[in-house]
């Protein structure tokens, strides 16, 4: 395949070679994006091998590897922002260059800068096929419910707003609080970001909801609930967290009956995001009181599997079993093949752009925690993996304004609000 000039900002071109990479310098590129996944064929040089060559010449490389079948929004906006971010034109390769140019055309038209229409003759001029570009973009308009991601860099977490197209009508889950615990500094720009996104797609906020209470961020869902006056929800069993936590943190006053969320969610109950229908499946594991949110073809199941070459999640946590997280991780892949998951955090590993959509197909083929294993060999390698685990360092700061529905601690009379935690807790937790 010849390097093809897209525009004075992009060039799309199959797997280069070493001596290629090498020269890309010269050729005046400043970013390099490797659309690629690693160990595709034999004799590909891979992600770490690229970026070591690429460095030597000072070049910018960014890593989004694709595959036609599993194409995500959260893989176009990343290309987009790493086209937008490069200072100076951008050479993006895969195999034959089709699937970085798929991801290119798709971010224009997502854009509104290119119509669905002229994505196949935009192909066929520079001599790719993007037929599979045009079927993406069909099936994309016909999802409900539509799907928006947020990613929260400082602590790896995906936010959602999850839309009903036909009335407009949408629910936020798992929104992020910012907070630093080096200075006590709190921020919305999260959550004000999800707002500024509602108003511009013109939704309405039916729910605001929490999977269960989070013990590497804060929740903005109280926030959220002030601004929109959605009501807030969580699963019905977060009272058993907040007992648990209430006697570490020694805490009698606090009320311990959910009563900090207006609906608490058991097993199979429903709800309503416009004219789609949400049901609650109770997922513990991670935590004793987690929840996936099943809402048309869409699966929110936060804390329990993350994106396939990632694994699934610690269940080490006060109250948590890694047995428990087997068992809740088999009623979600019980789900058909083609429902979509939504994870809840990514830490982008290998130095891969950030990913939070897969499949439940995807999940059994390519896990490796999860395909051809047993629930004896998980429950194994999932508390030896978690023995080896500090703790996240947010978690005695976190959970006790999770447990409280995201709302931070009254002020106290100086004006200012304080953060309480115990000292030696949590007996044998990794440093």
């Amino acid at each position: 395949m010849t390097a093809v000039k897209i525009d004075d900002r992009l060039t799309v071109d199959g797997q280069p070679s070493q001596e290629t990479l090498s020269a890309l310098a010269s050729g005046g590129f400043a970013t390099i994006i490797n659309n690629r996944p690693d160990a595709e064929e034999p004799g590909q040089p891979g992600s770490a091998a690229e970026k070591a060559i690429l460095e030597q010449s000072c070049l910018a490389y960014r890593f989004i590897p694709v595959t036609a079948a599993t194409i995500t929004e959260a893989d176009i906006h990343a290309f987009q922002a790493a086209v937008s971010a490069a200072k100076g034109p951008v050479y993006a390769h895969c195999r034959s260059g089709t699937r970085s140019l798929t991801l290119y055309v798709l971010g224009e038209v997502l854009a509104g800068r290119m119509k669905p229409g002229e994505v196949e003759a935009f192909g066929r001029e520079r001599g790719f096929d993007l037929s599979g570009a045009a079927q993406w973009l069909a099936r994309n308009a016909a999802r409900a419910p539509q799907v928006k991601g947020f990613y929260e860099p400082r602590t790896g977490s995906i936010q959602y707003v999850v839309a009903d197209p036909k009335t407009k009508r949408c629910a936020i889950i798992d929104p992020v609080y910012e907070f630093d615990e080096k200075s006590g500094a709190t921020a919305t720009h999260q959550a004000d970001e999800i707002l500024a996104y509602v108003a511009r797609e013109g939704l309405t906020v039916e729910w605001i909801l929490d999977t269960h209470p989070h013990a590497d961020h804060f929740s903005a869902a109280h926030y959220l609930k002030q601004k929109t006056g959605a009501p807030t929800g969580i699963g019905a069993r977060v009272t058993e967290v907040q007992k648990l936590w209430q006697g570490l943190y020694n805490w009698p006053e606090l009320a311990t009956d959910g009563s900090q969320w207006d609906r608490l969610f058991a097993e199979g109950d429903s709800f309503k995001v416009g004219e789609l229908t949400g049901r609650v499946m109770f997922s513990p594991g991670h935590t004793l009181a987690s929840v996936t949110y099943v809402i048309g073809d869409a699966a929110f199941v936060h804390d329990t599997v993350f994106m396939p070459d990632s694994g699934t999640a610690r269940a080490d946590f006060p109250g948590g079993s890694a047995r428990a997280l087997w068992a809740s991780i088999q009623a979600i892949l019980a789900l058909p093949d083609d429902t979509r998951l939504f994870t809840g955090h990514d830490y982008e590993p290998g130095g891969r752009a950030a990913k939070w959509e897969s499949t439940v197909g995807e999940q059994k083929r390519a896990n490796p925690h999860l395909a051809d294993m047993t629930e004896e060999r998980f429950v194994a390698l999932r508390e030896a993996r978690d023995r080896s685990l500090p703790l996240p360092k947010l978690i005695l700061h976190a959970l006790q304004v999770n447990i409280r529905g995201g709302r931070l601690p009254k002020p106290e009379a100086d004006g200012r609000r304080y953060l309480k935690f115990p000292l030696d807790a949590l007996p044998g937790a990794v440093w």
